[in-house]
């Protein structure tokens, strides 16, 4: 029972991590912390008078037990710094979480690559991330990412495609689905990967939470992708992270006109690897690239193939710029890109735009 009263000490408002084990270290164990008396919590020198009354407030309204048997009834394991089971890469960054709640399974000695970018990703971003990280997939690296909308959902879908590991990295408790059309993406992430975060279950999104949980992103892998990224944004903060944990960091080119690349084009600048497949990170880690990352298929004829060829993996059609550049009816189009995206070879971007998908890994 003690990593769950470690996990019930971190519910308490202001009781950071060093406050957490100043106060473990005093007392021998969280239950004994847990369990002191309102004397003794103030006379240790671990607390101040807000923390200490937060604290007190704090544990009139948990009951550890009952808690622990609900989180394990959900399928929530937990598990602290010091336990075997924590992840060891994680356990080296500064300031590592005391406590990892987490769904599924943890990573343990897979090589983990990061692949972030804007959640107002273009087509060519989310193509680009779905098709590095399922090439990574298949060649047996484990992809992380923070489960966002746009890239993070790009990089997690195309991990799951080409059969391998992905974890997703909460701003929230592993309970909550963030955002809420990711609900079906976090379940399936769940049963093939892990979905893991520091705050406890029930805990709602907050802006707050994202930066730092970007040190764990960074934290859990050995390199870090920046697919696509504005001059001030949230995946920036987990490059810097990753540099200051020594990881390595990739970026993916864009446009030298569109406001999403200008920073990873900035990243390049300044170092970064420039990386257009799979296989410029694998190498990186000595881990062959799949035979092919992308796998021949049959490619459609008739006025199939016509609307296919068409597509662009990077700027959305809508069905009426379709039927000008390939000269079929409206109702044929629509019928075809139907059966292109029950194949996986296109898919709608919004506001009936169509993409072309770039090949999957199979696996």
């Amino acid at each position: 029972m003690e990593r769950y009263y470690r996990a019930a000490l971190t519910m308490v408002p202001g009781l950071g991590t060093s406050r957490l084990n100043s106060l473990v270290a005093y007392f021998g164990s969280a239950q004994r912390a847990w369990s002191a008396t309102r004397r003794d919590l103030f006379l240790c020198g671990c607390l101040d008078e807000e923390t200490g009354n937060n604290f007190l407030a704090q544990r009139e309204k948990i009951d550890v037990q009952k808690t622990a048997a609900l989180w394990e009834k959900q399928g929530i394991g937990v598990v602290c710094a010091a336990d075997a089971a924590y992840p060891a890469k994680l356990r080296t960054i500064f300031d590592p979480p005391a406590v990892l709640y987490y769904r599924g399974r943890l990573p343990q000695d897979e090589l983990l690559i990061a692949v972030v970018g804007a959640r107002k990703a273009s087509a060519y971003g989310r193509n680009a991330a779905q098709m590095l990280a399922a090439g990574m997939a298949a060649a047996g690296a484990g992809v992380v990412s923070g489960a966002a909308r746009g890239i993070d959902s790009a990089a997690h879908e195309g991990a799951l495609s080409g059969g391998g590991y992905t974890v997703a990295v909460l701003g929230c408790g592993v309970d909550v689905a963030y955002p809420p059309e990711n609900g079906r993406l976090l379940a399936t992430i769940a049963e093939r990967g892990a979905i893991i975060s520091e705050y406890w279950p029930g805990a709602r999104p907050q802006a707050r939470f994202f930066p730092v949980r970007n040190r764990i992103i960074s934290g859990l892998a050995r390199g870090v992708v920046v697919v696509e990224a504005a001059a001030k944004s949230g995946s920036l903060i987990t490059a810097d992270w990753a540099l200051e944990q020594g990881r390595d960091v990739f970026a993916v080119p864009g446009s030298i006109f569109a406001d999403t690349s200008s920073g990873t084009n900035r990243l390049a600048k300044q170092g970064a690897k420039l990386v257009t497949a799979a296989a410029d990170i694998l190498e990186e880690y000595n881990l062959a690239a799949p035979a092919a990352e992308r796998p021949p298929r049959p490619e459609p004829a008739g006025d199939e193939g016509r609307v296919y060829a068409a597509l662009s993996c990077d700027a959305p059609l809508t069905v009426e710029e379709l039927v000008m550049k390939v000269g079929l009816p409206a109702p044929v189009v629509t019928y075809i890109l139907l059966q292109l995206e029950l194949k996986d070879m296109a898919a709608e971007f919004g506001g009936q735009r169509y993409v072309r998908l770039p090949g999957r890994v199979s696996g």
